[in-house]
């Protein structure tokens, strides 16, 4: 096996019974050469953040997101400045909107996505004696959201995003923005390595199930080039058919959104997704062999250096 020239990050997510486990784990990460861990928004990302702090030494870290409105904005800002001043500046706190079933789920009533975020990037700002605050990421998809990043973050993240269509993504952001290294660009890939390669698919396929009932999520898609795939997704929610969904995400789409398959494929992909401008790809992991502490062992195996 070659030696990776350069190491993804990894998503790791706080869930309940394994969260000593989940540190162990970051401190393995580290140890590998891992360039990152970005946390969901499930299972508190900003606690583990702060966990991470104190048991991590030198990788960098950051939610992915934390939504904006699920904690007051001074809470926010207090707990951002701890982890940034406890991590040494190692730390990136992404923030996004999430999206409408969540804030039904929630019981959150919202404004306008755009004007939600603005407001809520200036008062995390103007909250007085925390310190100074770590950069700031906002989830973006689609062209508004990440022209934004572009204008009051110091950075944007996505997730499940096309890579064919990074280019015209990254396009909206100001010049400056897409050449500065310091902005950062990320994106959460779901990903499965096994040299089944069937099976990968199928976990990818499952894992991006809930994502493709989201609205936003396929009027992205249809700008991307999957008119044909999201507009038959439409129809089979329609009639309520859920179980036809795998089978009309196509493999040209799976393959633009997601890595899977063997281990040279998925270090392949993951080297064509920072020459698609993606300078901090994050790896989401499942397996087709196991729980998830099986994929972290192939991510493992996968980027051993």
């Amino acid at each position: 096996m070659s030696t990776p020239k350069n190491m993804p990050s990894i998503a790791l997510a706080a869930m309940h019974g394994r969260r000593r486990a989940t540190l162990d784990l970051a401190q393995e990460l580290e140890r590998r050469g891992f360039a990152g861990l970005y946390c969901a928004s499930f299972g508190d990302a900003l606690g583990l953040c702060e966990a991470l702090a104190l048991t991590t030494k030198t990788i960098h870290f950051g939610t992915a997101i934390s939504i904006i409105y699920t904690r007051h904005v001074h809470d926010c800002a207090q707990t951002a400045a701890l982890v940034h001043e406890l991590s040494a500046g190692r730390f990136h706190f992404g923030i996004g909107v999430s999206h409408g079933a969540i804030h039904r789920h929630l019981g959150i009533t919202v404004g306008k996505p755009l004007a939600d975020m603005r407001a809520f990037v200036k008062a995390l700002r103007e909250v007085p004696r925390v310190g100074e605050l770590p950069p700031i990421v906002l989830a973006g998809l689609r062209d508004p959201m990440v022209k934004l990043a572009g204008e009051v973050a110091e950075g944007v993240v996505f997730a499940n995003a096309a890579r064919s269509y990074m280019g015209h993504s990254l396009s909206v952001l100001p010049p400056a923005k897409q050449s500065s290294v310091d902005f950062f660009v990320g994106n959460m890939i779901p990903t499965c390595i096994s040299d089944d390669v069937a099976a990968a698919a199928a976990v990818n396929r499952k894992t991006l199930s809930g994502y493709v009932t989201l609205p936003n999520y396929r009027e992205y898609w249809k700008k991307a080039g999957y008119v044909e795939e999201m507009e038959a997704i439409e129809k089979a929610l329609e009639r309520k058919d859920r179980d036809a969904l795998p089978g009309l995400m196509s493999d040209r789409w799976l393959a633009d959104t997601t890595l899977y398959g063997s281990a040279s494929k998925v270090r392949e992909g993951f080297e064509q997704w920072l020459a698609a401008g993606v300078r901090t790809p994050i790896l989401v992991p499942s397996s087709a062999n196991g729980n998830q502490m099986v994929a972290m062992q192939e991510m493992m195996d996968c980027f051993a250096r």
